[in-house]
């Protein structure tokens, strides 16, 4: 299992957040809410074909202490990398370690 010793991806937790545009809509950008640790492992990766367009994505497994309120609309980044959470798992129930399958895309 995970340990401490295996946190070695300093990742930035990141939710969208809509501002007003002032002509009643809304724009949307990406802000940092944590800073955070992890383990990073690959799980697999594919093409296909999105837009028109050849589109590649990886699969990822991070792992990372227990945190409330880590949900699937949220985002990893790692520099300029980008890790969309498509679930996040209380592993074992305990509140000690979150499981979260994430997905890289347009590679």
């Amino acid at each position: 299992m995970t340990g401490p010793g295996t946190l070695r991806h300093r990742l930035t937790l990141e939710e969208v957040q809509r501002v007003s545009d002032g002509a009643g809509g809304f724009a949307t950008s990406w802000t940092g809410i944590a800073d955070l640790w992890a383990e990073m492992t690959p799980a697999g990766g594919g093409e296909g074909v999105e837009a028109g367009r050849l589109a590649g994505k990886r699969a990822y497994t991070i792992v990372l202490r227990y945190r409330e309120g880590v949900r699937p609309a949220m985002r990893f980044r790692l520099g300029a990398r980008v890790f969309e959470i498509l679930t996040a798992i209380d592993v074992g129930e305990r509140h000690r370690w979150l499981r979260c399958l994430c997905e890289e895309r347009d590679l």
